[in-house]
């Protein structure tokens, strides 16, 4: 099995996404819930869920971010990474998604609706792999991409960490 991004941006036609790194949609569920149904948070139907691949490579890195759903990452191929996740009390966690279940890495993480969270490749001479599930379904409707100055005068203690994880 080859084990470089390139090899894996051209294998699976990962394109450039927003928050940092690389991306390509592989399912969209074709049966939708209606928005009466929904909570008053999403202002149209949703599809039941969605599914990506997900890449970052080198120093790249997912930009603070957060959705209006919860998002399941799995670990595929490569170095692990961090994802740190800010909740709405101010509190970070810092979970590893990856294969070594003894150094506490998980294979398979929950990101809860609401919370900001990004993340970054361990070893930065490598590449990350892996796939995002959505629940109900991805719209970018209900993504909302950090500032920095708003996440650094919001949460002030974390200043490091979100100068570190946005763009702008």
């Amino acid at each position: 099995m080859n084990s470089t991004a390139e090899y894996w941006i051209e294998k699976l036609k990962l394109e450039a996404h927003p928050e940092g790194g690389f991306f390509k949609e592989v399912y969209r569920s074709e049966e939708t819930i209606e928005s009466k149904t929904l909570p008053e948070r999403y202002k149209s139907e949703r599809c039941f869920s969605t599914s990506i691949y997900f890449l970052l490579a080198g120093e790249q890195f997912s930009a603070f971010h957060k959705l209006q759903s919860d998002e399941t990452w799995h670990f595929y191929e490569g170095s692990p990474l961090e994802i740190f996740i800010i909740d709405e009390e101010s509190n970070l966690s810092v979970p590893k998604l990856g294969r070594d279940l003894e150094n506490d890495e998980t294979l398979q993480l929950t990101i809860g609706k609401g919370k900001w969270f990004a993340a970054r490749i361990i070893d930065q001479k490598s590449f990350s792999l892996i796939g995002c599930t959505v629940t109900p379904g991805f719209n970018f409707e209900d993504f909302e991409l950090g500032k920095r100055d708003e996440l650094l005068s919001q949460f002030p203690n974390h200043s490091v960490i979100i100068s570190q994880l946005t763009h702008d």
